[in-house]
């Protein structure tokens, strides 16, 4: 059993990147820009927002950050979409998920301009990622299949169970490891709450992703031996005995789960970094594709 150690592989991808911003320094070229909208104090909307804003840092990326009460109206917050897509000197943004009750998140997802839309979840970007046109692909599903790739896991001709039918992570997922390209050319079975039989079709599986939102859901009679697990579930539950009085934890049981795997990702230091690192990616991507 190998470790998919997420964290280390976005680090390698974090000096990457900073390398080709040191160039463009150099060169007096334009240095990428993110920028992020987070509405409210979700704990964890908040850690994320953080992380991507010290990965920017480290990576030399410029950086802007919009914080709102969870009280702030639709309208403002369209407006604040609005003025990101005309400011030239942002190259992308975020509006962090998920947003409260009262805003609408596909009015505001759509309200992004799609060159801008680095978390790739526009209808645009969607429809790019289908037809394989250059665009920007979810980060999650993004970060999983780079994962894959660096660590030369054989996917073409294997049976993968994409766990969870997310419009973020498991239906685009699914989409990506099934078209023509490296990794990818899967034979994909897409579960979800209204499937049967999930634990059977597990079991016949070379690649489970697991992406629900339910701890623990994937357990060692689920899996064959040998096969490649992606965990990509993050769930806070609360732990007397940590200091901050919570723990992460994934969709797969890892202690009893680990000893069947040839590879297995872990909870956290899997997906979660690679979501961060792909984000960059597409930031690039984002200024790069406006020519600057």
């Amino acid at each position: 059993m190998e470790i998919l150690n997420g964290k280390k592989t976005a680090e390698i991808i974090t000096k990457e990147l900073a390398e080709l911003v040191k160039e463009r320094k150099a060169t007096g070229k334009k240095i990428p820009h993110l920028a992020a909208i987070l509405v409210g104090n979700d704990g964890g909307s908040v850690t994320y927002v953080n992380s991507k804003l010290k990965t920017c840092e480290e990576i030399g990326f410029e950086s802007t950050l919009i914080r709102y009460d969870d009280s702030v109206s639709e309208e403002v917050l369209l407006n604040k979409v609005k003025a990101f897509n005309e400011d030239k000197s942002i190259d992308g943004f975020i509006v962090q998920l998920p947003l409260p009750a009262h805003i609408d998140e596909m009015k505001v997802t759509l309200a992004i301009d799609p060159k801008k839309d680095v978390d790739g979840f526009h209808p645009v970007n969607i429809g790019n990622m289908m037809l394989n046109i250059p665009g920007f692909v979810p980060a999650t599903p993004a970060g999983i299949v780079e994962l894959l790739r660096r660590y030369n896991i054989e996917t073409s001709g294997k049976n993968c169970v994409v766990v969870g039918r997310s419009n973020i992570v498991g239906t685009p997922l699914s989409l990506l490891l099934g078209r023509n390209a490296n990794p990818g050319n899967c034979t994909v079975t897409l579960v979800h709450s209204r499937s049967e039989n999930v634990a059977e079709i597990c079991r016949n599986a070379d690649i489970i992703v697991a992406a629900v939102g339910s701890p623990g859901f994937i357990t060692a009679d689920m899996v064959k031996e040998g096969a490649v697990v992606v965990d990509v579930g993050t769930t806070r539950v609360d732990d007397s005995t940590r200091e901050r009085g919570w723990r992460l934890v994934g969709d797969v049981k890892f202690d009893e789960v680990a000893p069947k795997c040839s590879y297995i990702t872990p909870v956290p230091g899997g997906v979660g970094p690679m979501t961060i690192a792909s984000l960059m990616i597409n930031t690039l991507k984002a200024m790069e594709l406006k020519g600057k």
